[in-house]
């Protein structure tokens, strides 16, 4: 019977951090009454780094602190992807990375586990 409540215990403390850390998480609409740049003016940043770039999608999201406007960039030609910060507060370039196609597939992957 102890065993029994011990497991009840241990099965409602991994629920309760679980529930907390999802719950941690803002929301697109939180982050967005944050930004201070919209997403507009954002994609005509990042997207002047990219000659010829196509916007793929776009998201508002916490990375390392800091609320960023997300631009996954095509461009004819290559499968390689562009992805470009935009700090949604000051309007400046957080990041650049090219992704190759697989690294493409390892960050779907990656999200599919979140």
């Amino acid at each position: 019977m102890k065993r029994m409540g011990m497991v009840s215990l241990t099965l409602g403390i991994v629920l309760g951090f679980a529930v907390a850390a999802f719950a941690a998480q803002p929301s697109q609409d939180e982050l967005m009454t944050q930004a201070k740049i919209t997403k507009a003016d954002a994609e005509q940043i990042a997207l002047a780094k990219v000659s010829r770039g196509i916007v793929k999608s776009a998201e508002i999201e916490k990375e390392k602190g800091r609320i960023v406007w997300s631009f996954d960039i095509a461009r004819s030609g290559t499968r390689d992807i562009t992805e470009i910060l935009v700090d949604a507060k000051t309007g400046k370039i957080f990041s650049i990375q090219t992704e190759s196609p697989r690294d493409q597939a390892k960050e779907a992957a990656a999200d599919l586990k979140k």
